[in-house]
This record gives structure tokens, sequence and C-alpha cells, in this order.
């Protein structure tokens, strides 16, 4: 059976309808700490679901993906401010988190009027 896809919507809507509560009129309560627990969890299980290599979508706010970062050898390297002859280290390879934002979110931080 293939492994389900992580949702972050469904996530939240999951958990937040474990935590209302319908009153007397008819209302739905949530309790603040609740939502904050909810969301929280739905934001951990994006993490880890991202770690194991799918790409999990928040929405409006991004994207969160796992890289995979080669191995570097060591070397000599130059330093590009003073052009002093660096010992670079070697490096293993790992595998870093990175986030990507959507288009419409980094328009908005590109347009000078919002600033």
């Amino acid at each position: 059976m293939a492994k389900k896809k992580y949702s972050f919507i469904n996530t939240i809507h999951e958990g937040v309808l474990k935590s209302a509560e319908a009153t007397r009129k008819g209302t739905i309560r949530i309790k603040r700490s609740e939502l904050k627990q909810v969301i929280e969890n739905a934001f951990v299980q994006g993490a880890r679901a991202a770690a194991s290599g799918e790409r999990v979508r928040f929405p409006v706010i991004g994207a969160l993906v796992r890289k995979e970062v080669p191995a570097r050898k060591a070397g000599m390297g130059r330093n590009p401010f003073t052009g002093e002859e660096v010992m670079r280290k070697a490096r293993a390879a790992s595998k870093k988190p990175r986030w990507s934002f959507p288009k419409n979110l980094k328009e908005t931080f590109a347009n000078k009027r919002n600033w």
C-alpha cells in the first residue's frame, strides 16, 4: 500500500474537530491552548514528513523540503574579501531542510509600497 501524503489542512481540520465542543446554545467553542497544540502538532508532523523526503506545502506561507547536500573534499580555497589562501575542511554529506516561499509572498516583500 502506498504511503499517504501529508496534508497540513487535513491535519489542522482533524485536530480542530477533535477539540471543538458545542455549547447549549449551539455555538462551537475551542480552547486557545488546545488550538495552539493542534497547530504545533500539525507543524511538527509536517517537519517529520519533510525529513522523510516528502515536499510539504503550508498554504500561503510556503513549502518545506529536504535538500541533499553533497560531501566536500578538503583543499585550498580563496577568501573572496581578502584574496588570502585558506584551507577548507572536509564536510560529510548531509540532509538539510529547505524552505521555499510562494511567488505572491516574494512579490509582496519586493513591492516598496509595503515597506
